[in-house]
């Protein structure tokens, strides 16, 4: 089979692979979709070469089942939950398999993962993936969008709140669709023009470039000066974290989710004076995902309009090239739609 296999220094090649065979409590999983994340182009643009298979949104139908599988069967479609653990952990059990105090494999970033033909899981990694719903935007909530889900509901929005979210990548995009359907007010900051366009056509009710204007002064402007109930950071970078922070009201909300990077607060006043909750939210348990796909379909999210491109496997190098550029919505391989 062919895989997707970073190089370093944003150079990758589609090598061959033995075709996996599944042991057992393992499934064979028959690559429908994959989804290209933000946390990729951390692998893709070092220096250093990886050898395992890439891509952590695996999309897919069960193709094989190992000796032992019976909460499956060959046909079912199925996201894939990319972190597998011990299973036996009070953090395996709810299914936050990156959680468990054991250790996790993240399918994708360490162990092979679903740029390829074909992914080999555990069978407790598979979540149904409805009829309703293809292929891509399984993928899509694979990962970008099953984030940005937990986040939101942590946040508890509603049509009571105003939420600002920095940084429209695909989380921050899905964090707009997703909140706009439970009736949030939406201001949307982001230094690429391209993407705050995007989440324009998401529902977007505020646009904010803060390479043009002070973010968190524009966010009280549009708050009677109080600032926002909730506020969303998806970029991992230290001054928009700040600024999330800042630019919750009084008793407000504040989540980081984007990965990596620092941020540097006052904790008497940028926290503790004001009453600020502050939530870090990472990824998803198995139920997560799950219960995200049922929302998009019940609410009839357009998660289509998020997938702004979409690749064939052989195109992996275009398609890490275009993603990098910064201006995209969600990219995709499709290899069976």
């Amino acid at each position: 089979m062919r895989g997707v296999v970073f190089l370093g220094d944003r150079k990758l090649e589609i090598r061959e692979f033995p075709d996996p065979v599944p042991g057992p409590g393992e499934v064979l999983i028959k690559m429908g979709a994959s989804g290209i994340c933000g946390s990729d182009l951390h692998p893709y643009r070092s220096s250093q070469a990886r050898t395992n298979i890439s891509g952590h949104e695996p999309c897919g139908s069960v193709a094989q089942l190992g000796e032992g599988v019976t909460t499956a069967k060959v046909g079912d479609r199925a996201i894939i939950h990319h972190y597998s653990g011990c299973g036996i952990c009070k953090y395996c059990r709810i299914g936050y398999y990156q959680l468990c105090v054991q250790g996790h494999k993240t399918y994708g970033l360490g162990s092979h993962g679903g740029n390829a033909d074909y992914i080999l899981v555990p069978a407790a990694c598979l979540v149904h993936l409805p009829d309703e719903l293809s292929y891509a935007e399984g993928a899509a909530i694979a990962c970008g969008t099953g984030t940005a889900y937990m986040a939101v509901k942590k946040l508890d929005v509603s049509g009571r709140d105003t939420l600002a979210i920095y940084g429209q990548g695909p989380v921050g995009l899905s964090a707009t669709l997703l909140a706009k359907a439970m009736g949030a007010r939406i201001i949307a900051i982001d230094v690429s023009d391209a993407r705050l366009e995007l989440a324009g056509g998401l529902g977007a009710d505020v646009l904010i470039n803060p390479t043009r204007e002070d973010p968190v002064a524009a966010v009280r402007s549009y708050t009677h000066g109080e600032g926002a109930d909730a506020t969303l950071d998806c970029t991992g970078n230290a001054t928009a974290r700040a600024q999330t922070v800042r630019s919750a009201r009084i008793f407000g909300r504040a989540c980081f989710v984007g990965e990596g990077g620092t941020v540097s607060l006052e904790p008497s006043p940028d926290i503790i004076h004001r009453h600020l909750t502050l939530y870090g939210s990472w990824t998803f348990p198995t139920v997560g995902l799950e219960e995200c796909a049922r929302f998009v379909i019940d609410r009839q999210v357009p998660l289509t309009k998020l997938i702004t491109h979409r690749f064939r496997l052989e195109q992996a190098a275009e398609a890490f090239q275009i993603f990098d550029g910064g201006a995209t919505g969600k990219c995709v391989f499709v290899m069976d739609e």
